[in-house]
C-alpha cells in the first residue's frame, strides 16, 4: 500500500510572541501544497544526537530536573496556522474612505468609517507626500513612530521599528517610547532599592533555579501565574518547573486575588488578596518580624541602609498608626490569622519569593511601594543566600551556553549584536521623545507635557531624575504631534485609558495615521492607511532563541514557510515600498544585502562562525549552544553581595540595598506618593482607587487584569481553537462571543447575575461589555477581566463591545513621578445588561452591530471594506 504523504516540507519557527532580537518555544511547521497543515513542538533532536549536547541537570533528594529533549510551546502556539489563515488578514492596502489628503479628512469619523482598496504604489505615495508635508508644514518631530512591543519573534523582518529606520535617515521623527509594561512597580520602585538590575527585576540572576531546587524550602508566587504567563515567551517549562518543586518537597504559596490555573495545579496554599493591596499585606509581615525579631538582624545591619527608617513607619512612631496585622487585613482582605502564619513561615522557612513579570501585582496604582516592599522582605531575609532570592521564574536564573556568555537579558551586549546589521530602530533613539503612557496626553493637550524619567524599558535610574518637557521648543525643532505611523496597533488595547486614546486618534491635530499589521484590529480601525504585513510563516529570517529562559539556547534558520497572504509584504519591505518615493533612499537603507547576507551577519556576531560553518547552519537549520562547561560555578544571584557586600557592592549610591533612598529624598523632597521609604498609599490627587474611597459606593469592585491565559497581550484572540473554550469567550444569548469577566458567586448573587449573562463592567470612564464567567476561583470584591481582548467600539471613547478591558483603566501614571501605566486595582461596578438597554444601544449606533461578524474568529476584515475591496 502506497503510503499517504503528509507534508511536503518542514521549517523551523519560533513560536514565542516576544517579538525582537530573540525568541523561544520553538517549534516546526509543517507545509503541503503550500499551505501550512500542522505545527507541532520542536525536536531538538531533529538532526542532532542528545549526546553531543552538553546539559545541564539539577538535583535535589536524588531526584533530577534537566531540559527536555522537545520543545513545550502554549497551545496558542500550536494553533497558530489559525492566526496566518484568519479571516481578519488585511488582504492589501487600504485608504479610509473619507480620508481625504487634498480635502476634507473628517477624523472625526476614524473607528467608524470604512476603508476602500487602494494599490501599493498608492499607498506608498500617500504616505510619502504626507511624509513631506508634514516635514515643511510641522517639521520632522510633527511624526511619532510607534515601532516597540512584543509581537512574532523575526530579527530580519522585527515586527517593530521599520519606519522608524526611513525616518530617520529622512531627518528624525517623535519617538514613542516604550515603556515597561509588566514589571512597572520594579522599575520604578526596585531600582532604588537593590540597583539597576535588568528592567528593576534583580540582576544579576544566574544560577538562581539550580540554587533555589537546593536550597530553598518555599517559594511565594506572588502575583503569579507560571501556567499562564510564560506561555507565549518560552513554553510551558515554567510548569515543569514547579511539578518538579512539588517532587521535592518545595512549598508552594499562591497570593493573588484568583486561584489562577498556577495555584489550582500547584499550591500548597493559596491567600487571595485584594487587587494593588498586597503593600498592606507586607508591611504587616515587616511588622511581625520587628516585634518578634524573626529576621536576619546581622544582615541587615552589614547590607542594608535605613532600616531604622522603616522600623519607624512599621511601628507606628512615624504616624501613630502601627501596620499590624489587625490593621493590614480590612485594607488586603486577607484574615488577621492568615498574616501572621505566612509572617511566620516565611521567617521561619529558607524562601523565594517568584513572578513571570508582575501581571496585576506590580501594575496599579503605586505599584512602586510593593515592589520595594519586596525587596525589603528578602533582604530582611538575606537576600543572596542560600534559597533567597526574587525569581522572575525561568526568565533569568537558567545557566549560561558556551559561545553566548548567557542567555539575552543575562547579557546585554547581545542584543547591540544582532541589532547592528538589522533594518530596524527599536533601539533608536529621538531628540524628540513622549512615553507610550503619555501618547493621549501629547495629542490632546493645549499645553506641554512635563514629565520625570522617560520610562525607557532599559533606561538607567538617573533617568528617573531627568525633567522632560513635549513638546520641545521651537529651536530645537519641536512639534506637536500631526502624523503617526505605528507598526504595534494596540496602544487601546494594552495601555491605559484606551477610550481617551480613541478619542486622541480622532483628534484633527493628527493629520494622518498609517498603520501596517497583519490583522485588521484594535488601532488599525482608526488609521487612514493601511499596510498589510506578512507573519513570520511568509518571510525568510533567522531567530536566535536565547532569551527569556530558554531550555535549549540555540540559532535556527526560518525559512519562508507559505507564499505571502494576498497583497501582504513583510515589515521591512512595507517600509521600504514606501522609501522607494524618496531617490536612492531605497539602496541608502539596504546597502544591496540580500535576506542571506543578513542572516550570515548575524550568525556571525552572534559568535556562531566559531562553532559550526554557515555552510553546517544551512544544511541542518539549527545549531543547539550547549551549557557551558563551568556553568555551575557561578554564583547564583546576589551571592556574591551576601558573602561580601564591601567588596562586592551593588549599583546603588551606597552600594549596599537602600531600604531609605537618600536619592529620591533629595530630588523628590515633596512626592507623597513615592517618598524615601515604601509606605502604604491610601490615595493621592492623582489615585482614589481603594475600598475606602467615596467612589466605592458607586463602584464597589476591585478590577483586576492579568495577562491572558488564551492571547499575548493583544496577539491571537482571533484564534478559532481557543475561542471555544469558556476561559477565553464566553457565548452570550446574541451569539457574539464575549470577553469573560470573572465573579464570585457572592458577587453574583448580590446583582442578579448568572453565569453566561451579559453584563457591563463599567465606571466613569466608560463602559465594557463582557460575558458573565461565575466562580469559586475569583475572591470577593473583585471583579477579573484578561487584558488585550480584541477592540469593537459600539460608541467611540465610551462603550466598548469586544472586551478591552484597558479602555476603562486610569489615565493617570503609576504616580505623580513615575510615567508607568496602571494596568488593574481600579474601580468599577458590574451589572446585568438587560434587553431595554442592549435594544437602546442598538438602534442609537446600529453600524456598529451590522458589522460583519463570525463568532469563530470574531469581527472580520470585510466588516469595515467598501464592496468586499472589489476594483
Amino acid at each position: 500500500m502506497k503510503p499517504i504523504k503528509t507534508k511536503d516540507k518542514t521549517v523551523l519557527r519560533s513560536l514565542g510572541l516576544g517579538g525582537y532580537f530573540g525568541g523561544g518555544a520553538e517549534g516546526m511547521v509543517d507545509v503541503k501544497d503550500g499551505k501550512i497543515v500542522r505545527v507541532r513542538p520542536m525536536r531538538y533532536g531533529w538532526k542532532y544526537d542528545k549526546k553531543d549536547v552538553r546539559q545541564w541537570k539539577m538535583t535535589r533528594d536524588g531526584k533530577t530536573i534537566e531540559p527536555t529533549w522537545k520543545s513545550l510551546p502554549g497551545p496558542f502556539s500550536l494553533a497558530y496556522k489559525k492566526r496566518v489563515y484568519s479571516p481578519n488578514r488585511v488582504p492589501f492596502p487600504m485608504k479610509r474612505v473619507d480620508w481625504d489628503p487634498n480635502g476634507e479628512r473628517n477624523t472625526q469619523n476614524r473607528g467608524k468609517s470604512k476603508f476602500v482598496r487602494i494599490s501599493w504604489d498608492e499607498a506608498s505615495k500617500l504616505i510619502a507626500d504626507e511624509i513631506r508635508r508634514c516635514h515643511k508644514e510641522y517639521g520632522v518631530n510633527s511624526i511619532l513612530m510607534q515601532g516597540d512591543g512584543h509581537g512574532e519573534c523575526k530579527t530580519i523582518n522585527t515586527p517593530h521599528g521599520h519606519p522608524g529606520v526611513l525616518l530617520e535617515y529622512l531627518g528624525g521623527f517623535t519617538l514613542q517610547v516604550r515603556n515597561p509594561d509588566s514589571w512597572e512597580g520594579w522599575y520604578w520602585g526596585a531600582k532604588h532599592v537593590w540597583g539597576q538590575g535588568a528592567q528593576g527585576i534583580m540582576y544579576p540572576a544566574a544560577n538562581i533555579v539550580k540554587d533555589t531546587i537546593e536550597h530553598s524550602e518555599m517559594v511565594l508566587f506572588w502575583g503569579c501565574d507560571p501556567e499562564t504567563t510564560p506561555w507565549g515567551f518560552v513554553g510551558q517549562f515554567a510548569s515543569r518547573l514547579c511539578y518538579f518543586f512539588t517532587e521535592v518537597g518545595i512549598k508552594q504559596v499562591y497570593i493573588c486575588p484568583d486561584c489562577n490555573y498556577g495555584t489550582a495545579i500547584h499550591a500548597d496554599k493559596w491567600i487571595p488578596v485584594l487587587p494593588n493591596t498586597d503593600a498592606a499585606l507586607q508591611l504587616a509581615i515587616i511588622y511581625m518580624w520587628l516585634t518578634e525579631g524573626t529576621y536576619d538582624k546581622e544582615y541587615v545591619k552589614t547590607h542594608t541602609v535605613g532600616m531604622d527608617k522603616v522600623a519607624d513607619y512599621v511601628l507606628g512612631k512615624e504616624d501613630d498608626v502601627p501596620k499590624t496585622p489587625e490593621w493590614a487585613s480590612p485594607k488586603c482582605g486577607v484574615p488577621v490569622w492568615t498574616i501572621k502564619a505566612l509572617a511566620r513561615e516565611f521567617a521561619d522557612k529558607t524562601t523565594s519569593i517568584a513572578h513571570y513579570f508582575g501581571g496585576g501585582f506590580i501594575r496599579g496604582p503605586f505599584a512602586h511601594e510593593p515592589a520595594r516592599l519586596e525587596c525589603i522582605l528578602l533582604g530582611m531575609q538575606g537576600l543572596g543566600g542560600p534559597g533567597v532570592h526574587q525569581h522572575q521564574f525561568t526568565y533569568f536564573g537558567l545557566p549560561r551556553a558556551e559561545g553566548l556568555g548567557g542567555t539575552f537579558f543575562w547579557n546585554p551586549e547581545i542584543e547591540e549584536r544582532i541589532a547592528l546589521p538589522v533594518l530596524s530602530a527599536v533601539s533608536a533613539w529621538q531628540q524628540q521623545v513622549i512615553p507610550k503612557t503619555l501618547i493621549q496626553n501629547a495629542i490632546l493637550s493645549d499645553e506641554p507635557i512635563t514629565f520625570r524619567g522617560t520610562g525607557a524599558q532599559n533606561a538607567l535610574t538617573h533617568d528617573q531624575f531627568e525633567h522632560y518637557v513635549f513638546p520641545i521648543s521651537k529651536e530645537e525643532h519641536g512639534s506637536k504631534i500631526h502624523m503617526i505611523w505605528t507598526d504595534s496597533p494596540c496602544r487601546i488595547t494594552c495601555w491605559n485609558y484606551g477610550h481617551e486614546t480613541e478619542l486622541a486618534m480622532q483628534n484633527s491635530q493628527v493629520e494622518c495615521i498609517v498603520a501596517q499589521h497583519p490583522w485588521f484590529e484594535n488601532d488599525c480601525v482608526y488609521a487612514d492607511i493601511v499596510l498589510p504585513a506578512n507573519t513570520y510563516m511568509e518571510v525568510d529570517d533567522i531567530v536566535t532563541n536565547i532569551r527569556q529562559g530558554t531550555m535549549q539556547p540555540n540559532i535556527m534558520i526560518t525559512e519562508k514557510a507559505i507564499e505571502p497572504i494576498g497583497e501582504s509584504k513583510s515589515d521591512a519591505q512595507c517600509v521600504l515600498e514606501v522609501a522607494k518615493q524618496f531617490e536612492g533612499m531605497e539602496e541608502q537603507m539596504t546597502e544591496g544585502k540580500t535576506t542571506e547576507d543578513l542572516q550570515k551577519l548575524i550568525w556571525g556576531y552572534m559568535g556562531g562562525e566559531k562553532l559550526v560553518s554557515w555552510e553546517q547552519l544551512q544544511e541542518k537549520q539549527y545549531w543547539i549552544y550547549s551549557t557551558h562547561p563551568d556553568w555551575e560555578d557561578d554564583p547564583p544571584g546576589f551571592r556574591e553581595f551576601y558573602e561580601d557586600p564591601e567588596k562586592h557592592k551593588l549599583n546603588t549610591p551606597t552600594g549596599k540595598l537602600e531600604f531609605y533612598s537618600e536619592a529620591l529624598a533629595k530630588a523628590y523632597p515633596d512626592d507623597k506618593e513615592r517618598g524615601p521609604i515604601p509606605k502604604w498609599i491610601e490615595k493621592s490627587h492623582n489615585h482614589d482607587e481603594r475600598m475606602s474611597s467615596h467612589r466605592s459606593k458607586m463602584f464597589p469592585l476591585l478590577q483586576m487584569s492579568n495577562h491572558g491565559r488564551w492571547r499575548v497581550h493583544a496577539q491571537c484572540d482571533d484564534i478559532t481553537w481557543t475561542r471555544e473554550t469558556p476561559t477565553m469567550k464566553v457565548t452570550g444569548p446574541d451569539g457574539y462571543k464575549y470577553e469573560p469577566c470573572w465573579l464570585n458567586p457572592k458577587e453574583a448573587e448580590k446583582r442578579g447575575i448568572k453565569n453566561g449573562d451579559i453584563v457591563k463592567v463599567f465606571n466613569e470612564r466608560g463602559i465594557v461589555l463582557a460575558g458573565a464567567y461565575v466562580t469559586e476561583r475569583l475572591r470577593d470584591g473583585v471583579a477579573y477581566m484578561d487584558h488585550g481582548a480584541r477592540h469593537d467600539p459600539i460608541k467611540t471613547g465610551e462603550i466598548e463591545r469586544g472586551g478591552a478591558i484597558n479602555t476603562i483603566t486610569p489615565g493617570a501614571v503609576t504616580s505623580e513621578n513615575c510615567v508607568g501605566q496602571i494596568g488593574g486595582g481600579y474601580l468599577v461596578e458590574v451589572q446585568k445588561v438587560s434587553g431595554a438597554e442592549m435594544d437602546i444601544w442598538r438602534r442609537d449606533y446600529p453600524e456598529a452591530f451590522d458589522r460583519k461578524y463570525d463568532p469563530a474568529s470574531g469581527l472580520r476584515v470585510e466588516a469595515w471594506i467598501v464592496d468586499g475591496g472589489k476594483k
